[in-house]
Parts: C-alpha cells; sequence; structure tokens
C-alpha cells in the first residue's frame, strides 16, 4: 500500500475539474458543473489563492482529491477549515483514502492553531457518513445549509 497526499500543482487543473465532474456524477449532478480549467486555474494558482487541493495518489494513481478553503468562526474568535468537497473515486474505496485525506486536513489545522474542521455531507451518502462518525465528526442534523444562486442571488444583490 503506497497512498501520498500532496498539494495540487497548476499542471493538475484538468485532473481537477475531471475529478469534480466525477464527484458531480456520483452526487446524481451531473450537468451541474460549470467550473472551467481556466477558472480554477484562477482560483486555486492565482499569487493569493483563496481555495486550495490536494490530490491523493495510491501507488502513484489518482485516487482522489479534496477542495478546502479557510472560514472563520466569531463564536470561537478563530479560523477553521472548510472542506468543500472530497472525493475517493470508487475504485479505491474502502482502503482508507478518505480517512488518509481527513487526517492530513486534521493535521494542518493543528499545526495552524484552527479552531474547527466542518463540511457538508448528502443525507444519502451512508458511506461517506460513516466514515465521517467513524473518525469522530459530529453530524449537526439541526442545521440547514443556505444557498442564493442565479436570479435570486441577483435580485437580492440588486436591492442593495
Amino acid at each position: 500500500m503506497s497512498l501520498s497526499i500532496r498539494p495540487a500543482r497548476s499542471a493538475d487543473t484538468g485532473l481537477i475539474l475531471s475529478l469534480i465532474r466525477e464527484l458531480a456524477a456520483y452526487e446524481r449532478e451531473p450537468d451541474a458543473v460549470h467550473a472551467t480549467e481556466a477558472g480554477l486555474a484562477q482560483a486555486l494558482f492565482a499569487a493569493s489563492p483563496k481555495v486550495f487541493c490536494e490530490i491523493a495518489e495510491w501507488e502513484g494513481e489518482t485516487a482522489g482529491f479534496c477542495l478546502w478553503f479557510y472560514n472563520f468562526s466569531t463564536w470561537r474568535g478563530a479560523h477553521g477549515l472548510y472542506l468543500e468537497d472530497l472525493f475517493v473515486r470508487p475504485g479505491f474505496r474502502k482502503r482508507g483514502i478518505g480517512r488518509s485525506i481527513l487526517s492530513h486536513l486534521a493535521a494542518r489545522c493543528a499545526r495552524e492553531g484552527l479552531g474547527r474542521m466542518e463540511w457538508a455531507v448528502l443525507d444519502w451518502n451512508e458511506l461517506a457518513i460513516g466514515v465521517y462518525r467513524g473518525v469522530g465528526a459530529e453530524i449537526l442534523d439541526e442545521w440547514r445549509i443556505c444557498r442564493l444562486t442565479g436570479e435570486a442571488l441577483k435580485r437580492l444583490g440588486g436591492a442593495a
């Protein structure tokens, strides 16, 4: 067994987009991806990036990825890490790769003194929920994600 987790490089931009599309298909939203290589390259590899990506490789083969950014908790008065996406390709699952990615990010939190790590999970994704509970994550059923996009976002923004 040989797993490595490394920071993404600009040469990985096409691979990252491909992994995002695989994740979208897994999450039953294959047509929802509007990201482009140019947009990802700008977001991930600009002079001062606001979002970060790690690539997991199993024996040299791309097994998965995670994409994350810093957030801030007013209650804790400290920065945290928000895991936007974590995806392990189906052929590589049940090898501890997802757990290793979470551990990798948790170690970053510890090194940087971050107050917490958070992410969302689809309610039907029992495999992922099992992994998350297995690492000690608390599933916050009482919180709901709110989202504004498209026309609703434009409408509200125009009211400012």
